[in-house]
């Protein structure tokens, strides 16, 4: 099975003015043909997310009269204009919404589902939707809409930012790209007020980002990231924000939101593999957007120098939003038009910079987690997750059960790229459950085509072996497909193994469940509320490659050498003691590691040469 939502990289979408007057098109023709008598441009089977879509159809039929002058787009305009300002805002409190802080206040909001006291909860958001739609179609409104309807549209998104900024608590989702697009509403907003309006709208969406969103960020691999229904970050939000940020530059320029921007993206980079699959996030674990992030990973690529395009998007959704028959819905529609405007052109070479929580080069990348250990390997156009055992996940020796992974104490990390080669080298202080302090050391080093992984440490009781992944995905084309194996190899014995027990909490790779719906099936509320990382984490089993210790290591370490991807060679390894460091040899390269208490401030100590 493929996974569903990880399909091409969001750079292979053409970005022409041809290509995009071609979408505009397509959604013109689309759109007349399913204008109703009322001036509903609503999908027919739109249920959720609907308060704001006929307006974001309107918006995309505006933005394209702005660039074709299609003299059938004026009236189609003013009718579902008309639609949206008589059926679509509602000023009565709807039933059931939890979030307010005044109430029968009367002002305008939009509404998640239609049905009062259905489903309220999503009123927030819908109402950011429809002020973004509705400031868009400001935006292109001069020759197009007449004064009256235009005064009352703006009238209208003036009560929107009240509604969300007076009448409710603000971000009640905990959710960083919403909160983010109503600061750019905020600012959009205040563009079409008058001088003395404006400035107070403009003030108080800066300081709504600064003490509401940047004051509350999250930690995660040493980035502070806008935290994201509850969590610090998810691939499919996360790059939503960053398209929100990058907005919020682009007509503000205000300094703050390209930095927060920076920030998000060196993070994306460090995170996504070469091949662009993520996976990961307190919402969803693999479902990713598309046309929402093309703003943000294009604009911030291009001003970190990073190839943030290569994100697997979901192409469906490539151009704007769609129903199960294809239809395009209005949902996001602001995204297209921002995109269109914004012509920053996509950065496509990799970052020269070197990344603490990430390794790549050539076809191969890993991308670690804030305790340095491997998220996501890649090598080979395979992906490997961390494996589970006894409910501990990650990679690392496991004695007794016990898997030698969690740091006691600082990580170091020391980079070094010789001969083509580049290399990382991780040194941890681990304790067991025998209470023994002990230093392991990771190496990892690669040629761009093949990832070799060595682990020394002071020698450990029982029998060890080193948990070396969880393979879950291989390329297909532009498709990633499900996979329970990888072309790996080990200098000790090498175990494929599968969990014997049965039930959710044991996630075998060669079923055809996906990492998601396993997470969810553990996390502790329905899909689309429960955090599956959370989820995820009471794992207690999974599929895992096992490598035996190196035979010929010195007596007092245990030494383990994997080698992931095509390697035209027999696999070697060698490990030497080097006074009071170590000297690993393969086939491919030789490496010496210094004393795993580090130089003289501490630091690991490595030097790297090809064989």
């Amino acid at each position: 099975m493929h996974l569903p939502r990880q399909l091409r990289p969001l750079h292979d979408l053409p970005d022409t003015p041809e290509a995009y007057d071609a979408v505009l098109a397509d959604v013109t023709e689309q759109a007349l043909a399913r204008l109703t008598p009322e001036g509903s441009l609503e999908h027919p089977d739109c249920v959720d997310d609907i308060g704001d879509t006929s307006l974001g159809i309107t918006s995309l039929l505006a933005f394209a009269w702005q660039r074709s002058k299609d003299p059938r787009l004026p009236e189609a305009v003013a009718r579902s204009l008309a639609f949206h300002l008589r059926e679509r805002v509602y000023t009565d409190d709807n039933p059931g919404y939890p979030n307010l802080t005044a109430r029968d206040s009367g002002l305008p909001y939009a509404r998640y589902t239609l049905a009062a006291g259905a489903h309220p909860i999503g009123d927030w958001p819908s109402t950011v939707w429809a002020l973004l739609q509705a400031v868009n179609i400001l935006d292109t409104a001069d020759g197009l809409v007449e004064d009256g309807q235009r005064a009352e549209l703006l009238d209208v998104a003036r009560g929107y930012w009240r509604w969300l900024t007076e009448a409710t608590f603000f971000n009640p989702q905990e959710a960083g790209n919403q909160a983010i697009g109503c600061v750019v509403g905020g600012l959009m907003l205040a563009a079409h007020l008058p001088g003395p309006e404006a400035e107070p709208v403009r003030a108080r969406a800066i300081q709504l980002y600064k003490e509401k969103i940047r004051a509350h960020r999250v930690t995660d691999r040493g980035a502070a990231l806008p935290p994201e229904h509850g969590g610090a970050y998810d691939n499919n939000y996360g790059p939503i924000s960053l398209s929100f940020l990058a907005q919020a530059h682009r007509i503000s320029g205000a300094e703050i939101f390209a930095e927060d921007g920076d920030t998000l993206a060196r993070y994306i980079d460090a995170r996504l593999t070469n091949g662009g699959f993520d996976n990961g996030g307190p919402r969803y674990s693999e479902q990713h957007s598309a046309f929402e992030s093309v703003l943000g990973l294009r604009y911030f690529g291009a001003r970190i120098g990073a190839d943030l395009g290569r994100y697997r998007g979901d192409t469906n959704w490539g151009r704007h939003a769609v129903k199960a028959d294809g239809g395009v819905d209005g949902h996001f529609a602001w995204m297209l038009v921002w995109q269109i405007q914004d012509t920053t052109p996509w950065h496509r070479e990799p970052s020269a910079a070197t990344a603490r929580h990430q390794l790549r080069a050539g076809t191969v990348s890993v991308a670690f987690d804030s305790r340095l250990t491997p998220a996501v390997v890649e090598a080979g156009g395979t992906y490997y997750l961390p494996a589970a055992v006894n409910r501990q996940h990650g990679f690392g020796p496991v004695v007794d059960g016990f898997l030698l992974c969690r740091p006691m104490g600082e990580v170091r990390v020391r980079d070094v790229r010789a001969d083509g080669l580049t290399a990382k080298l991780v040194t941890k202080p681990v304790v067991g459950r025998d209470h023994v302090l002990r230093h392991l050391q990771f190496l990892y080093v690669t040629d761009g085509t093949t990832l070799w992984t060595t682990v020394s440490v002071e020698r450990l009781p029982g029998t060890p072996y080193l948990l070396a992944g969880l393979p879950y995905a291989e390329d297909d084309g532009d498709r990633v497909r499900r996979t329970a194996e990888g072309e790996v190899t080990s200098v000790g014995a090498l175990r494929l193994t599968h969990p014997e027990a049965t039930g959710a909490d044991h996630f075998d790779a060669r079923s055809e469940t996906t990492q998601e719906l396993a997470a969810f099936a553990l996390a502790a509320d329905p899909r689309g509320y429960g955090n599956p990382d959370e989820g995820w984490r009471h794992l207690v089993g999974s599929t895992a490659l096992e490598a035996d210790p190196a035979p010929d290591a010195p007596d007092d370490l245990h030494a383990f050498a994997v080698r992931y991807g095509p390697g035209g060679a027999p696999l070697t390894a060698s490990f030497v003691r080097d006074g009071a460091g170590l000297t690993v040899r393969t086939e491919a390269f030789t490496a010496r590691l210094g004393d795993p208490a580090g130089d003289a401030h501490g630091e690991p100590e490595l030097t790297l040469s090809a064989c």
